[in-house]
């Protein structure tokens, strides 16, 4: 007798084997991961700044403190007419700082440094969850998908208890490496399952855009949760809500999928076969520029904002929100329209869009300055994961085996690319060449990259590159043929 069977009998052990053979029960849980991993990963752009800060600065009660101008009197003999005017004139040209100028000099200096310390945190998780996916991609060939995805879950959740709990940088740091192989196992397992369990093109593409919609709302939710939950409950509050939501999840992984290990029949390509097909390639470094711009914000755009605004707790999170809005709004949008309209111009008009929009929001002197170019970047990167995502299946599926796990882990080291090198640069940049000239940077890059994309408007198929081998060896060997009758 099962485990079903014991808990509710006969009836509900028919309706779990039903659910198990849903495609959409999948897809729900697989998104519902994907929320609460990047729930989790967005959750903390507006607490750890300041958090690190008010640690490493007990005397200021928060980041956004003014100091309270003062002035200081002295008793003065008078003065003659002439001494007047002297001392007038010395005052109008002396570059003495006051005490007030001095401590914003000073809050201001510390914040950029500020910048540095948070960018290699953020960066932290991608980092690892960069050198794990080599490993779970190749891994899912050999078990399956639905022990890498439990294993995330448990990783995740203990990623989270130590988030709630943690008092210093070093734990801390530690919790947001720790979420990287967990993040590494969701996100791999999860779109190679929906891949292996959607083989059309288009259902695959509509499915992986409500994929990256629960992402989407992931990064939607988690700055304002993170910064309202901070600003009015507490640290911890935020982070045990998370494990909490994350043990259901568990629960439901644990009825629907009953991780246990599923071979793989066809034989699966080498990661080498994949690494070294272009196509490939060019798919997934468009995921990692668009992902690269908001990458670096989420480190530096907060505490840009309070130094030039003064942003209170729940602004600084408030603000990612048109962005987080508008990307799972082209997340669902553009999974079947970037089918219809070929997945590399929608790709391409989103790396476009991406570029002006980072060099629209250092022009920002207010929030609401920044609601429009936040929320045609997320959009733009909404258009370019949703088409990309799928397409990495599509030339799998065309030009190598039709399994999965291994092109993912391409898919999530790209993705991870972005979200490693943005936040770790970005701290170093803004402290060289300044907050605009960094977005400037990666907006450049962005433009230049764009047109590689018009390659993969036709990519050649297994049977068309087999052919274009064979026509080289063949040519290869006639040159030779008529190389040596030419020596005869």
């Amino acid at each position: 007798m099962g485990i079903a069977e014991l808990i509710g009998g006969p009836r509900f052990a028919a309706y779990l084997q039903e659910c198990r053979e849903s495609r959409r029960l999948v897809l729900i849980i697989v998104a519902i991961a994907l929320l609460l991993d990047n729930m989790l990963l967005t959750t903390v752009v507006p607490i750890i700044p300041e958090f690190l800060y008010e640690i490493r600065h007990p005397n200021e009660s928060r980041m956004t403190t003014t100091v309270a101008p003062f002035t200081v009197t002295t008793p003065m003999a008078p003065m003659t007419d002439l001494e007047d005017a002297n001392w007038s004139r010395g005052l109008n040209v002396s570059t003495t700082i006051s005490p007030e100028q001095e401590k914003k000099l000073q809050r201001h200096k510390d914040l950029i440094e500020e910048t540095v310390a948070v960018g290699i945190m953020f960066a932290s998780k991608a980092f690892v969850q960069l050198l794990a996916n080599p490993i779970v991609g190749p891994l899912t060939h050999k078990i399956g998908y639905s022990i890498p995805m439990f294993t995330g879950f448990i990783i995740m959740f203990l990623s989270t208890i130590i988030f709630a709990f943690g008092r210093s940088y070093s734990v801390l740091f530690i919790a947001r490496a720790l979420q990287g192989i967990g993040s590494s196992c969701s996100s791999v397992s999860g779109m190679g399952m929906l891949a292996e369990r959607y083989p059309d093109d288009k259902e695959r593409g509509n499915a992986m855009g409500i994929a990256l919609g629960g992402l989407a709302l992931g990064v939607l939710i988690g700055p304002p949760f993170g910064g309202v939950m901070y600003e009015f409950v507490g640290k911890s509050a935020p982070f045990l809500i998370l494990s909490a939501l994350a043990l259901g999840d568990g629960l439901l992984q644990l009825l629907v999928l009953q991780p246990a290990v599923v071979k793989q029949e066809a034989d699966p390509p080498s990661m080498k076969a994949l690494v070294s097909d272009p196509y490939i390639i060019i798919a997934a470094g468009a995921i990692t520029f668009a992902n690269m711009g908001i990458a670096m914000l989420e480190p530096s755009l907060p505490i840009w904002m309070i130094d030039t605004m003064g942003a209170d707790r729940w602004k600084q999170g408030v603000t990612f929100l048109p962005a987080s809005i508008s990307y799972l709004i082209g997340t669902n949008l553009f999974g079947p329209l970037g089918h219809r309209m070929g997945r590399w111009l929608a790709s391409m008009i989103g790396l476009i869009v991406i570029g002006i929009c980072l060099m629209l929001i250092p022009l920002a002197t207010s929030i609401k300055h920044l609601i429009i170019p936040n929320a045609g970047l997320g959009f733009a990167i909404g258009m370019v994961d949703s088409s990309m995502m799928p397409e990495l299946g599509y030339l799998v599926d065309i030009r190598h085996t039709a399994v999965y796990g291994s092109v993912y882990a391409i898919g999530d080291v790209a993705f991870c690319l972005g979200f490693a090198v943005g936040p770790a640069l970005s701290g170093t940049l803004v402290n060289t060449i300044g907050f605009e000239w960094m977005l400037f940077g990666i907006a450049i890059l962005n433009f230049l990259y764009a047109p590689l994309l018009f390659i993969l408007k036709n990519p050649p198929t297994r049977d068309e590159k087999k052919t274009l081998v064979a026509g080289e060896k063949a040519s290869v060997r006639y040159v030779t043929y008529q190389n040596e009758e030419d020596d005869e």
